[in-house]
């Protein structure tokens, strides 16, 4: 306190000195100057004092509170998630792999003879390699579980080695070993099962009234690394068709898909793709290498198909009419100089008939040839295939083909038989 009192009549004896030196300097300027400087004097030691008395500036930047207001909107989105989330598991596969251990050793002519003595025998004697296996992770995807009892679905191609070990990680971290127990003859899609009860799962929505534009979400294991990654789009495009490979060069041709611009990574193969009420209306299966956010998913309308036949005969059972074809276009059409430009038309290719024996086609009497129209009135174009159109119908329902023979149409009856495992 008292340095502080010292310093304040320092100042005030330097101000007095300071004013009569400029009073005297300006003693010939007038009355008006002094009292000016003398003002300027006082401002300047008010400044001084006011500065020394002033509150420390603030070391961080204010902060002003700000309500942010979550519209109906993001709402949805944010609890679509959450519903969906805690039923999204990871799948990694793992196999015995071989590991050759190379043989090891120094040639005797590049050893010091000094040295020679000294290392034993084995330094200078090759060793043969030596083979054993290792337990090691090859590959990883989604899925997502659809019953408490631990029934998962996800893409055939995530489970498609049949040596491989499957564990499946849950949302809360527990692991679980997984068998197999369906994957599915023609689409991209399998089932799982572990040992679990009382599980989160997912509901599935409707995948028939679909709209372009409507807001998508994609969940799954993105690359394998980064669990539950949340991806939201649209749905681009409907009744897509493509021909999808995996790493390993194994394709296969996939109908009547949901495109999305929601981002699928490797990784998310098998998670589900939900709509703003946390339904699944798809399942995430294929991306267009090398193009912006072009993603594919099975319908969930097949998916739900699939589950209910694996429910009901532990299998899936797909129906089956027994012809190779094309489809017909309106280039092909042209170029055939067919009377139509649509349809399916029995076609056979190299030593495989078009009909193949011992199927409903022959018993139906249909010929390579024939072009069929329409299966119980649903017509047949490239966005609505044969093969599509059967696959919804049952093993050993009757449907009616509409079939162009020539200059003639005519309709026949056809009672579905179970599609064979080789084919």
């Amino acid at each position: 306190m008292e340095s502080k009192k010292n310093f304040r009549n320092f100042i005030i004896i330097c101000g007095i000195l300071l004013f009569f030196i400029l009073a005297r300097i300006s003693f010939g300027q007038g009355q008006n100057s002094i009292e000016s400087q003398f003002q300027q004097i006082i401002n300047l030691f008010r400044g001084i004092f006011e500065f020394k008395n002033a509150s420390p500036t603030p070391t961080s930047l204010p902060t002003t509170s700000k309500v942010i207001v979550i519209n109906d909107y993001e709402k949805a989105k944010i609890e679509a998630v959450k519903k969906v989330a805690p039923a999204v598991v990871s799948i990694v596969a793992t196999k015995d792999v071989e590991i050759i251990k190379r043989g090891f050793y120094f040639p005797l002519e590049l050893i010091p003879p000094e040295f020679q003595d000294i290392l034993p025998p084995e330094f200078f004697t090759p060793q043969r390699p030596e083979r054993e296996t290792q337990k090691m992770k090859i590959s990883s995807g989604s899925g997502f579980i659809v019953s408490p009892d631990g029934l998962i679905v996800t893409n055939k191609h995530v489970v498609s080695d049949d040596k491989a070990e499957y564990t499946v990680f849950l949302n809360d971290g527990r692991e679980f070993k997984a068998k197999v127990i369906a994957k599915h003859p023609i689409d991209d899609l399998a089932v799982l099962k572990i040992n679990a009860s009382n599980l989160p799962y997912a509901e599935f929505g409707s995948s028939d009234s679909l709209e372009l534009g409507q807001t998508v979400i994609a969940i799954g294991n993105a690359l394998g690394e980064f669990q539950n990654t949340v991806s939201v789009g649209v749905i681009s495009g409907l009744r897509r068709n493509i021909v999808a490979s995996d790493r390993v060069g194994n394709a296969e041709y996939l109908e009547s898909l949901i495109q999305t611009d929601a981002a699928i990574n490797y990784g998310n193969s098998g998670g589900p793709l939900i709509d703003l009420n946390g339904q699944v209306i798809g399942v995430n299966t294929a991306i267009v290498s090398g193009a912006q956010n072009i993603g594919f998913a099975i319908p969930a309308s097949r998916v739900i198909s699939m589950l209910e036949k694996v429910k009901k005969t532990g299998k899936i059972q797909l129906p089956f009419l027994g012809i190779r074809y094309i489809i017909i276009t309106e280039e092909i059409a042209k170029s055939r100089g067919l009377p139509v430009s649509y349809g399916a038309l029995i076609e056979g290719s190299g030593s495989i008939p078009g009909v193949l024996p011992g199927t409903p086609a022959k018993e139906a009497g249909l010929r390579e040839g024939d072009i069929i129209l329409e299966v119980d009135g649903e017509k047949i174009t490239k966005e609505n295939s044969l093969a599509y159109i059967i696959s919804k119908k049952e093993v050993g329902q009757k449907v009616k083909l509409k079939v162009l023979r020539g200059n003639n149409t005519f309709e026949v009856y056809v009672s579905l038989t179970e599609r064979p495992e080789n084919l």
